[in-house]
């Protein structure tokens, strides 16, 4: 059996002084959380090291290679994180050659043929890594091992696509005991009320195509869903671990009304004391007061809703396939403000097809909805998307520094179509200061939550730390350079040559033998 380390990279560097800052989010990342649980599962002994929350310190990751001496060491990045998984891979290497050194998530799933050339792993999973993880912890040739790119003497390998999990029951619980429980407890109130918090999916994948998402690189183009009752026992889980609240990561969660009541039931039926948020968001046109009181009586206290975009035009060119408009979004927040919960809205400026009229549509509807928590980001062109595709093949893109992809960057990564980065930064400034601090609607909103949570809530802290949060929000920045990292041995790293080399990216995996087209797809609502 092997010994496994795993790595998730730290957060800090990416949110640095900008506005979005407060709301930097410290939790236990669920990919690791699924592949320890299953190497465990076969015997193997793992340890996760969580940097999230730290500062990005190579000298602690050394000193624990040495102590630990690791089989197996796994390590998950998304794009702003792939430069901390280059310096790991090749501090890896410099404690003992003999480590097999695997890299997975977003990034290294997207482009797995550029991260192996950019980085000294040993081999990429791609896509959902489940079993695929562990397979590789216990064969003797991983040439074997279906769903990964390895090192073959001086050439890059793919294996077959691994068929997807299509019972997501058979998972064993996420491994959520092998994080400490002490370090989720410093997350912003503005994201969780009632630390510690941890991340939880009770469904995985998307059937819609935005342009700027790359979330069907890992989870697949189609919709997959635990029993309610699979949902319940993961809570309950949590719970007894000493966690009080989690984040619903999925990406379509309300889309099947009728099962999203179900499981939101049989949650309540637990009756334990567990909060919980929809952090990724939920489509505006699956709203339902009935969905939304179920989840209100099972903990569940803010849904937050990706608006993105507040021209209908946008909408449909994006990807939202015409499905989402902007009256079924003030309709949702409407409806989600009723049951008593907490709304987040979320925006993107400098969208594909953005124009500054556009951006104006979308300033002037966000000042119009009477949401809690609101932020807004740049649109950014991440690999696994459309959108990065699209701007490579036109030669666009002006940065392959993973350092500078974080959609609060003040640096210009690509050109945009029809506007200047310049002009796109300029309307983050306007966002935030008519939407939220110049906003009389907003700011008495925020005052009569905080008064409000004194009498009837029990956070009760709500009023004191929104005006701690207000200062640190008005004094920050809307954009930013990412915070400096010290990194082990930058000088070597491997390279690649992106702007010669044409982009050999790996693509999205559908949920049966044929893609589920859009049309396909039917909301199933609750009568």
């Amino acid at each position: 059996m092997s010994k496994i380390l795993l790595i998730n990279p730290s957060y800090q560097p990416s949110y640095g002084q900008s506005k979005a800052s407060i709301v930097n989010p410290f939790f236990p990342t669920l990919g690791l959380a699924t592949i320890a649980a299953v190497a465990r599962q076969r015997g193997h002994q793992v340890e996760i090291m969580d940097l999230c929350s730290k500062k990005y310190d190579y000298r602690m990751i050394q000193n624990k290679l040495l102590a630990y001496k690791p089989d197996v060491l796994g390590i998950t990045a998304t794009t702003p994180f792939m430069n901390q998984l280059r310096d790991i891979s090749v501090l890896a290497k410099s404690v003992s050659s003999d480590i097999l050194t695997v890299g997975g998530g977003a990034h290294p799933s997207a482009l797995p043929i550029e991260t192996l050339k950019e980085s000294m792993l040993d081999v990429v999973c791609f896509g959902e890594a489940d079993y695929t993880f562990a397979d590789l912890c216990e064969t003797a040739d991983i040439g074997e091992v279906p769903g990964i790119y390895y090192r073959s003497d001086e050439k890059i390998v793919a294996t077959v696509e691994r068929p997807l999990i299509e019972n997501l029951d058979d998972l064993p619980l996420p491994a959520w005991d092998l994080y400490d429980i002490e370090a989720y407890k410093k997350t912003s109130y503005l994201i969780a009320k009632y630390p510690p918090v941890t991340s939880a999916e009770f469904s995985r994948g998307c059937v819609f195509k935005c342009d700027f998402c790359a979330s069907k690189i890992t989870m697949a183009l189609g919709y997959r869903k635990k029993s309610p009752e699979r949902c319940a026992e993961e809570v309950k889980r949590m719970h007894s671990l000493g966690f009080r609240e989690f984040w619903l990561t999925d990406d379509i969660f309300t889309s099947d009304q009728d099962w999203a009541t179900e499981v939101s039931d049989s949650i309540a039926k637990l009756e334990v004391d567990m909060a919980w948020t929809c952090s990724n968001g939920i489509r505006v046109e699956s709203a339902n007061d009935k969905l939304f009181s179920s989840m209100k009586k099972a903990g569940c206290y803010r849904v937050t809703f990706g608006f993105e975009s507040g021209n209908d035009e946008v909408l449909k060119k994006f990807g939202k396939g015409g499905r989402a408009t902007i009256e079924q979004g003030r309709t949702a927040i409407e409806k989600a403000n009723k049951s008593g919960m907490d709304t987040f809205a979320s925006f993107l400026l400098g969208l594909s097809c953005d124009t500054e009229k556009t951006m104006n549509d979308t300033i002037e509807f966000a000042r119009s909805l009477p949401f809690h928590y609101g932020k807004f980001g740049i649109a950014i062109a991440f690999p696994g998307t459309p959108m990065f595709s699209d701007y490579a093949k036109k030669g666009l893109i002006k940065s392959y520094d993973w350092d500078e992809y974080f959609v609060y960057t003040d640096k210009q990564l690509f050109i945009h179509e029809h506007l200047s980065y310049e002009t796109i930064h300029s309307y983050m400034d306007v966002s935030y200061r008519k939407v939220i601090s110049l906003n009389p609607r907003f700011i008495f909103r925020r005052l009569f939550s905080g008064i409000k949570a004194i009498f009837t809530s029990s956070f009760k802290r709500e009023l004191f730390l929104d005006l701690i949060m207000g200062l640190k929000f008005l004094t920050n920045p809307s954009m930013c350079t990412k915070g400096e990292v010290d990194y082990f041995a930058k000088d070597k790293w491997p390279q690649h040559d992106f702007k010669t080399l044409p982009l050999q990216e790996a693509s999205y995996q559908t949920v049966g033998k044929t893609e589920k087209n859009l049309s396909d797809f039917e909301l199933v609502s609750s009568s």
